[in-house]
């Protein structure tokens, strides 16, 4: 889960419900991230109406396509706005996925947008060959 312009922490150990409200109450939009993939931890059918957003491309879902396809179907049914994001933790895979806010360059602007649909999500799946090398340079920093 990711909380858009949030600026304190919020407590963790709460339910996804409790931390959807917590984000609303800062002032922020709760997005849910990767909420249909394998091999990460994700909200699955946790995910909800509450939700303001799902992060419906990601650069990092395994499979790309399934993710991308079963994400987008849940939004819809939810009737939530759809955004991408990179989850990039190497730098060449910044950018793999990106979403396209129509507002102007202010936080508040593009936080209302969001939140009213007004984004478009776009992007690709990580080139395998920069998964394999972020995996060595994790390995890399462990010993």
């Amino acid at each position: 889960m990711l909380g858009l312009n949030v600026e304190e922490p919020i407590p963790k150990r709460l339910s996804a419900d409790e931390t959807v409200d917590k984000i609303h109450e800062a002032g922020g939009i709760a997005v849910a991230c990767h909420p249909v993939t394998f091999f990460k931890e994700s909200l699955g059918k946790n995910t909800n109406s509450r939700f303001d957003a799902v992060e419906v491309i990601n650069a990092s879902a395994f499979p790309f396509n399934y993710s991308v396809k079963n994400s987008r179907k849940m939004a819809s049914r939810l009737g939530i706005a759809q955004v991408a994001g990179s989850d990039a933790h190497y730098g060449p895979e910044i950018g793999c996925a990106y979403t396209l806010v129509d507002a102007e360059l202010e936080v508040d602007e593009i936080i209302k947008a969001i939140s009213k649909g007004l984004c478009q999500p776009f992007g690709r799946a990580i080139p395998l060959t920069t998964r394999l090398k972020r995996e060595i340079l994790s390995l890399k920093k462990r010993f």
